[in-house]
């Protein structure tokens, strides 16, 4: 399977398919968090194994690529390896992960919880990967990228996959972007047949620079969502993808972020980190307005943090 299209989604679906979680959808009135009233569905991709989507790329790398015995290798703002370091230790790989210092402590112990060698290097999501990289040069590791990976991009384009039969009726989407492999590997899969918005912190807006510049380009890397919204630049891999079937990209601020993840806790009781509040930001704060009777659904992609939200 050498390209991101809806005939391979599905194949890589029933590959992982008993591995992962079909994750919840709840569908409920947008008057419940004091906007005008309208049709509102939230996917709860934070109740997937390891607490994000990143696990469906995780198992897809693991499960369709040969595996050499030193095991596999991964760099992390925090969810991308936790979910490498939860699909190794289910398959009995061993896993080295390399995060920056923003990483949540939450995720730092998740990631020793599922047992993975871990290695704190530089501030950013791109140290961890330049160190990742240098040391896999000695060590002969499998690398799991983020992002820029074909097997990572259909592992994503599942969740696409699953949401269209949940809610065939769906009409817009909002997905929350760090480097781009849950919204390269969903658009994929629908290739517009709904509206998809990409949802980034202001503070690290790299698929809107990149959309702006016409490729991917160096953006600020910083925020209340660095530790899993903040790369430099977005996927090469998922850019022509973006082109194509993204409709547009909406910033928010950091406030609007905890302003959401508050508003899913007291409503709903969802606790979901500030990466995986970010895309529902975006119509809690009116940077996404839909029409009165807009079918809006909302991807709720993380929800790795400590007791309480955070």
């Amino acid at each position: 399977m050498n390209a991101v299209t809806p005939e391979n989604i599905a194949r890589t679906h029933e590959i992982i398919g008993t591995f992962i979680r079909r994750t919840a959808v709840i569908e409920i009135d947008r008057a419940e968090f004091g906007l005008p009233r309208g049709p509102l569905s939230l996917k709860l991709e934070l109740l997937q194994h390891s607490g994000s989507f990143k696990a469906r790329g995780a198992f897809t790398n693991l499960l369709t690529r040969e595996i050499p015995p030193a095991g596999v290798v991964a760099a992390s703002g925090g969810n991308h390896g936790v979910a490498v370091a939860y699909a190794a230790r289910q398959l009995g790989i061993p896993a080295k992960i390399f995060v920056p210092t923003v990483t949540s402590a939450a995720k730092l112990a998740r990631l020793r919880e599922y047992g993975a060698d871990v290695t704190i290097a530089g501030d950013r999501y791109a140290d961890a990967l330049a160190a990742s990289v240098a040391w896999r040069a000695g060590n002969g590791a499998m690398d799991i990228h983020a992002f820029e990976q074909i097997e990572t991009l259909l592992g994503q384009g599942t969740l696409g996959l699953e949401l269209e039969a949940q809610l065939p009726n769906a009409e817009t989407l909002l997905v929350a972007v760090g480097g781009g492999g849950l919204i390269g590997g969903i658009a994929a899969w629908y290739r517009g047949k709904l509206k998809i918005v990409g949802v980034e912190p202001f503070a690290s807006p790299t698929l809107f620079k990149a959309l702006e510049a016409g490729r991917p380009v160096d953006a600020e890397a910083g925020g209340i969502a660095a530790d899993s919204l903040a790369p430099r630049r977005v996927g090469e891999l998922m850019f022509p993808i973006a082109q194509q079937f993204v409709e547009r990209v909406v910033l928010v601020p950091d406030k609007a972020i905890q302003d959401a993840q508050a508003a899913l806790w007291n409503v709903l009781r969802v606790a979901a980190e500030p990466g995986g509040a970010a895309a529902f930001a975006a119509l809690l704060s009116g940077a996404y307005v839909p029409a009165s009777e807009e079918r809006v659904s909302v991807v709720v992609c993380g929800g790795n943090l400590s007791f309480g939200v955070s």
